[in-house]
């Protein structure tokens, strides 16, 4: 019998100490490195952008792959890229932790466009406050003393 499923995940996570240290222009290639490696993990990237100090992507789950393993190998290897290619200096590594956060079907489009607009909505917000929305409005008790 075949098994059928689907797990959406919008994760976010940022560079260590919020630094601002991804240059918008070179993150393309970023992006593209960090797709390579879901697809390696039998995974789909739907979307994917972020600012100088912080990276949003919505993505299905292969259900043989935990998500906090899922994001080490990520954060892992977009911290070798990243180290190798030279494209981004001042970049000093990924922040502990992740937010990680599942969607049903009905919520995909509406997350991707969430996703691509984060340049805009960084404009008028900082990080902080971005996540404290988002885990508020998903009811995730925030823990002060381990919080950004």
């Amino acid at each position: 019998m075949l098994s059928y499923r689907q797990i959406f995940y919008h994760i976010i996570f940022r560079t260590r100490s919020t630094q601002k240290t991804l240059n918008l222009n070179e993150c393309d290639d970023l992006y593209k490195h960090i797709k390579t490696v879901i697809k390696n993990k039998h995974s789909v990237l739907y979307c994917i952008n972020g600012t100088e100090d912080h990276i949003h992507f919505l993505s299905d789950l292969h259900p043989s792959v935990a998500l906090a393993d899922f994001i080490r190998e990520i954060k892992s290897s977009a911290g070798n890229w990243i180290e190798t290619n030279g494209q981004f200096p001042e970049f000093d590594g990924w922040a502990n932790g992740y937010v990680g956060l599942t969607y049903n079907y009905t919520d995909k489009e509406r997350i991707i466009d969430y996703i691509k607009n984060q340049r805009e909505l960084h404009k008028t917000i900082d990080l902080e406050l971005e996540c404290r929305k988002v885990l508020e409005k998903h009811g995730i008790e925030i823990g002060e003393d381990h919080f950004l």
